[in-house]
């Protein structure tokens, strides 16, 4: 048997198997690599340099800093004013605080950058307070956790730039940025109409009608955290700042509107956000790390060229390619998380996606894979979303996913959007970055 074929099959045999036995994907990854290096004869060193190389990049600084200033954000009392102001435009109308729900997500996902902190912050608060207004704790979890995806696609999102890094550096983060914007809302729009539909079938109440001055007192509140999104995603759209140096920026900007102008929380506390931070960043970068080593030998194999002539035997056809691609990632997505998908996956498919046979734009590619792997934290057995929003609402992963299909088929309307109409991404960066 060809030697290549047996160390592909050694390389992925081996991952999968070290993933059934729950050993962590960080060091499945990098065993993996070790263990396909060593049957080739190569260097066994070179798992150590490739995954030095992996992390050893300027832009990278940008994930540490962006991961911290969403932890400042989401224990500094943004979540709560997020939701206020969004109960100005929905409370009022049926399910309103579903609304409220997922329109804070949206506001909070263009801070945060992520689903998981948005389901704890959000769902801590509005979760009790659906359920306390007669709202099902299966509907509210499901409107919390479907919602937060939108932190992934609405920028600033950290894993836009894992992304943007394992396409090569090669994809403008500014454009992926605005790239995400417009899919982001659709998915909070069509979330919003099967929430009401739904609210309108089990009859939940309606909310109170907020008057003119306490509208505008909210809003005033809320302010210093709705311009955080505008002032690092306008930072790095308009050229003023890079991805790093305005990351960089929202770290102190938080820190001051948090410390020094909201006054939730004392500095005493910023000690504990940074120990919080600091066990993000260190599993996202090891992650990174072993990813690089990981990716290295399926280009060494020439798994992406095989990836390529594999799909090319099945069809010609670009609607079937696209299609099959989706289903290929939702599939993984429902069994790995998302940063290491986003690592592994991006240099198998890129070459696919952007050859002669799809066409398709970096950009637009990337914002289709982000709203797939988005759709996979919400689903079991290794949605980490689900996870903690079943946790805070006190519900069984069992009976929680047999309420979340219609908004399931709600953010797959979304996803197919987004894959066969490429204006939908590629609009309005191409509008605003020329």
């Amino acid at each position: 048997m060809d030697p290549v074929n047996v160390a592909t099959f050694l390389l992925i045999s081996t991952f999968f198997v070290l993933l059934l036995v729950r050993v962590p994907i960080a060091f499945a990854l990098g065993i993996a690599s070790f263990v396909t290096i060593s049957y080739l004869g190569l260097e066994p060193m070179a798992v150590v340099l490739k995954m030095a190389d992996g992390i050893d990049s300027f832009a990278l600084l940008a994930i540490p800093f962006f991961i911290l200033a969403g932890q400042i954000m989401a224990d500094g009392g943004i979540a709560r004013r997020m939701i206020n102001f969004a109960n100005i435009f929905v409370g009022r109308i049926r399910g309103g605080l579903a609304m409220v729900n997922i329109l804070a997500s949206m506001f909070f996902g263009g801070i945060s950058g992520s689903s998981v902190a948005d389901t704890a912050s959000i769902g801590s608060i509005l979760i009790p307070m659906m359920k306390k207004k007669g709202y099902d704790t299966d509907y509210s979890v499901a409107v919390t956790i479907t919602s937060s995806t939108q932190g992934i696609i609405i920028p600033p999102s950290h894993n836009v730039i894992i992304y943007a890094l394992a396409a090569g550096g090669a994809v403008s983060i500014g454009k992926l940025f605005l790239g995400g914007v417009i899919p982001g809302v659709l998915v909070g729009i069509t979330l919003m109409i099967v929430s009401y539909i739904i609210a309108v079938l089990r009859n939940y109440p309606k909310g109170e009608k907020i008057g003119f001055g306490e509208a505008l007192r909210i809003t005033i509140d809320a302010f210093w955290g709705l311009i955080t999104a505008v002032i690092i995603v306008g930072a790095v759209v308009f050229g003023v700042a890079t991805a790093t140096e305005s990351s960089a920026i929202a770290v102190v900007y938080a820190f001051l509107v948090t410390f020094l102008i909201y006054r939730e929380i004392g500095i005493g506390e910023f000690g504990k956000i940074l120990l919080n931070s600091v066990k993000t960043i260190s599993m996202v970068m090891m992650l990174i790390a072993t990813a690089s080593t990981f990716g290295f030998m399926l280009a060494y194999l020439g798994v992406p060229a095989k990836v390529t002539a594999l799909l090319a035997a099945v069809t010609t056809n670009r609607i079937v390619l696209l299609l099959l691609i989706n289903v290929m990632l939702l599939v993984l997505g429902c069994i790995m998380d998302m940063a290491p998908l986003i690592l592994i996956v991006t240099p198998v498919l890129l070459p696919v996606v952007t050859g002669p046979a799809i066409g398709m734009d970096p950009v637009h590619f990337g914002i289709m894979l982000m709203l797939n792997l988005g759709i996979g934290l919400c689903t079991p057995p290794v949605g980490s979303t689900l996870f903690v929003g079943c946790a805070i609402g006190n519900i069984s992963i069992e009976k929680m996913a047999k309420s979340l299909w219609p908004f399931y088929l709600a953010m797959l309307f979304v996803l197919l959007l987004v894959t066969y109409v490429a204006p939908v991404t590629l609009w309005l960066p191409s509008l605003i970055m020329k």
